[in-house]
């Protein structure tokens, strides 16, 4: 199975001690954000996780124990993308966040390690000249330390267009103009850009449609064909693997105005005061009424020796 820390919430960049507390104790529980009293408990155990994937913009914190996760395969999202602090409050310098991107990178692997640049949006502080600009700069920083970029423009959600009332959608010629120009960069760094939930019509040398967090992308950073079940690959919006989430909803505490995961401020405030890095939850404890099951868990490695093993063998 893959188990997602980063659709909900950046455990790496805000709740990594209680992230290896939980790989010490070898489970963690997860309160359902839909139906609170229903709780999974996940093993955290290299025979049943296949890979453990982070959703981070800021790995920083994960990397002075990172050698706790060394009985996992891992894969790591960094977003890295060109806003300030209007933007994006608490993210650190992105010239830090970029360093970091490249430690990580030299202790994983640039098969694991994969570059955000989203979501795209356009405004007078940043214009499609400005995205390019910066796009270049950051490629020409990770190349070497990454193979593929996930590129993908903003979403409206509801409490996007709450938390970010000026943004506005990007129009289908300044998406055409963008991803002409990035796929041209990064075929210049050797990177392969994968669109996150974009037009296929985008489609081009250099960029596809097929999936940022795809079986395909997942088998290749971790060297082993993986026999997913079916009912796990049934998404309409893309090929991701994005189930088993153990995160929670607004927790994140980097305050981006274009946020789809946290609700506002003050919720994000409130529930980290409830946070406890002992605890088995991420926020709180148990609670009066709580149904717990266990996940169903299995490793969907398909047994060949992963393209790794025999690197080694040839050493």
């Amino acid at each position: 199975m893959i188990l997602n820390t980063g659709s909900r919430t950046d455990i790496p960049a805000y709740y990594s001690d209680w992230f290896y507390n939980r790989i010490k104790e070898g489970y963690v529980l997860v309160r359902n954000p839909y139906y609170p009293q229903q709780v999974t408990r996940y093993q955290l155990k290299p025979n049943v996780i296949d890979a453990m994937v982070f959703c981070t913009k800021n790995p920083a914190p994960m990397l002075e124990r990172i050698n706790e996760l060394s009985m996992f395969d891992t894969f790591w999202f960094v977003t890295i993308t060109p806003y300030g602090k209007e933007i994006e409050p608490f993210v650190p310098e992105k010239e830090q966040v970029l360093k970091s991107f490249q430690k990580l990178a030299d202790v994983v692997g640039n098969e694991r390690t994969s570059w955000r640049y989203d979501p795209v949006f356009i405004s007078e502080k940043y214009p499609v000249d400005e995205h390019i600009r910066s796009f270049g700069h950051m490629a020409e920083t990770l190349r070497g330390y990454t193979k593929q970029c996930v590129v993908s423009f903003i979403d409206l959600y509801e409490k996007t267009k709450k938390n970010f009332p000026e943004v506005r959608r990007v129009t289908e010629e300044e998406q055409e103009y963008l991803i002409d120009a990035f796929g041209k960069i990064a075929a210049d760094h050797h990177l392969q850009i994968h669109l996150c939930c974009e037009n296929s019509r985008f489609v081009r040398k250099n960029v596809d449609a097929d999936g940022c967090m795809s079986k395909e992308v997942l088998e290749a950073a971790i060297g082993c064909k993986l026999d997913v079940p079916k009912k796990k690959m049934a998404r309409a919006e893309c090929n991701c693997l994005l189930g088993a989430d153990i995160g929670t909803y607004n927790t994140c505490g980097h305050g981006c105005l274009y946020c789809y995961a946290n609700y506002d401020r003050q919720t994000v405030i409130d529930n980290r005061k409830a946070h406890d890095v002992n605890s088995p939850f991420l926020i709180g404890g148990f609670r009066e009424g709580d149904i717990i099951k266990e996940a169903e868990q299995k490793s969907w490695k398909d047994g060949q020796m992963s393209i790794f093993d025999i690197k080694d063998m040839t050493l």
